[in-house]
């Protein structure tokens, strides 16, 4: 396959899509490992110090480019591939197939992105934004995140959206988890098992962890 065929052919935008598919399920889990720490109940210092040497050390801002890069890209494949699909399929099957051929949640994977895309947008706008123009981008003092989130989750409706977001999240993985290892050839019923059980696993809860952090704020249990 010629470099140029990984962004402009059926099989090429679908390796572009499971590479940075992982990067970004890896990211998830550096993510919510460090989220976790708000419930270590000591009034967010654990989790203000990560989040302070996220954004202050020279690696993890590398490492942040390329993750909005990766989330561009995974973005941008992806929905060329649902319009490409439906451009090869002007017309419905004659016989609705339902689950009896696909999973809903596969079939949606275009809707359950763009969900969460709405959904990345306003988290930006919540917290990487109002952090990251303090630590360099404009002069500033660095804002204590742990008080950040505790104003935010006060508003219902924030609470919903990113409970919303969550539940997107979940079955978009649910599917692109075991799909991202089918595109680089993994066939072994045996490994194809395991990798459906982890995804599934996965898709369970890293989601619901992210979940629980702002209903625990709007309850008041961290």
């Amino acid at each position: 396959m010629k470099w140029s065929e990984l962004f402009t052919s059926s099989v090429g935008k679908k390796v572009i899509m499971a590479l940075t598919g992982i990067f970004l399920i890896l990211f998830l889990i550096v993510h919510v490992g460090l989220n976790a720490t708000i419930w270590a109940m000591d009034g967010g210092e654990m989790f203000n110090k990560g989040a302070h040497f996220m954004g202050s050390n020279i690696v993890p801002r590398i490492l942040e480019i390329g993750l909005f890069a990766g989330i561009i890209l995974h973005i941008v494949q992806g929905l060329m591939l649902e319009f490409q699909n439906r451009s090869k399929r002007k017309q419905g099957y004659a016989v609705a197939m339902g689950n009896k051929g696909s999973k809903w949640y596969s079939r949606s994977m275009g809707v359950l992105g763009t969900l969460i895309l709405l959904f990345l947008v306003v988290h930006i706008a919540d917290f990487w934004l109002p952090n990251r123009s303090n630590q360099g981008f404009l002069l500033g003092e660095e804002i204590n995140l742990y008080d950040k989130m505790q104003e935010v989750f006060k508003q219902e409706w924030v609470v919903a959206l990113y409970l919303l977001g969550c539940f997107s999240l979940a079955w978009h993985l649910l599917h692109g988890f075991q799909s991202a290892f089918r595109t680089f050839g993994v066939s072994n019923k045996k490994y194809l098992a395991l990798i459906n059980c982890v995804g599934i696993g996965f898709s369970i809860i890293v989601p619901l962890a992210f979940a629980m952090m702002p209903v625990s704020f709007y309850f008041g249990w961290v």
